[in-house]
């Protein structure tokens, strides 16, 4: 299996850099990182999950991101004692040792040849790559990259320090904070499913909305955020939103929620702050959900959820007039 090179680095240094406890060595040198289960000597790993205690026995990396519950049981190794850095979070210690041994490149300014960007666009030190497509009176911050063959509409605002990956299209009117990341495929502020029917068949409702996202947003590969019908769809600060996920139109997604791969989240629906929606979770549409609340993988969220906690309701199919009878059912034994 191929390995990702890494800038070298003293163990010392890192614990420094990530504000963890050194136990060892500091000047073991880390090569690069590893699964506790492959990791070997110079690499540096984490144990976090008790399930894998016994790799964490086992593994031969030299230096360990562990708490400091488990520094005495994993202060040696099968070759011999190894370095352990001490922290109360192990995992995310590590995603900031990540940052250290795998830094971005340099950023270098500058419209590609083959670019296209149009002559009343604003682009204020930032890098548009060959094939890209830039609107009309669009900006650009400084320090953002422009992927090539992204495709970004008229009056699009986009802030400092993004990062849009190849191949993200970017509809008319949309706007996005600052230090934001938008992984390829991903689709912002195409029409929302505005239908009315009639005798002739559906009635196209025009979409005249936007999509308004924050600061510190990450959106996943081939995901759709749909532009509001009249008003806006918003995605607040800190949002982090994995692949293959379809938020309609007019929703609103609270400060800091998490939403995982495969989430539908009909138009309309407000969900709060901090909130965590688990894989394939549905949501309807014109229905809100407060602040701190978990919604477990394959759940189906039917009303709004009024008071914080963890929501899940997984039931196997059946035709929809038993379905609703057991269900009824259920809910009366509990009552």
């Amino acid at each position: 299996m191929g390995r990702v090179v890494a800038r070298p680095m003293l163990a010392g240094q890192i614990a420094e850099k990530v504000d963890c406890t050194l136990r060892g060595d500091g000047n073991v040198t880390v090569q690069s990182v590893a699964p506790l289960e492959s990791a070997v000597a110079g690499d540096l790993s984490f144990f976090s999950d008790s399930k894998h205690r016994r790799a964490a026995q086992c593994s031969t990396a030299s230096v360990l991101i562990v708490r400091e519950g488990d520094a005495n049981e994993l202060s040696s190794s099968p070759l011999g004692e190894r370095v352990l850095l001490l922290h109360p979070a192990p995992h995310l210690a590590f995603a900031k040792v990540l940052d250290l041994l795998f830094p971005a490149a340099p950023f270098s300014g500058g419209i590609a040849a083959n670019a296209c960007v149009d002559v009343t666009a604003h682009i204020a030190g930032a890098r548009i790559a060959d094939f890209a497509v830039i609107g009309a009176r669009s900006k650009v911050g400084s320090g953002t990259t422009i992927s090539s063959h992204c495709s970004v509409g008229n009056d699009v605002e986009i802030g400092a320090d993004c990062y849009i990956h190849a191949g993200v299209r970017i509809g008319a009117g949309v706007k996005l904070g600052d230090r934001c990341v938008i992984q390829s495929g991903a689709v912002i502020g195409a029409d929302g499913f505005g239908l009315q029917p009639s005798r002739q068949g559906w009635q196209k409702v025009q979409q005249v909305g936007a999509v308004v996202i924050g600061n510190d947003v990450e959106i996943g590969a081939n995901t759709a955020i749909d532009r509001g019908a009249i008003d806006d769809t918003v995605i607040g600060d800190g949002v982090k939103i994995d692949n293959l996920v379809q938020i309609g139109h007019n929703c609103r997604i609270g400060n800091h929620t998490a939403i995982a791969g495969c989430v539908g989240i009909a138009g309309s629906a407000v969900i709060g702050a901090r909130c965590m929606l688990g894989g394939a979770a549905m949501v309807n549409g014109h229905l809100s959900i407060c602040d701190d609340v978990i919604v477990s993988g394959g759940t189906l969220v039917a009303a709004s959820i009024t008071t914080p906690g963890r929501y899940t309701g997984v039931f196997p199919y059946t035709e929809h007039r038993a379905w609703t009878k057991i269900a009824a059912r259920l809910r009366r034994s509990a009552a």
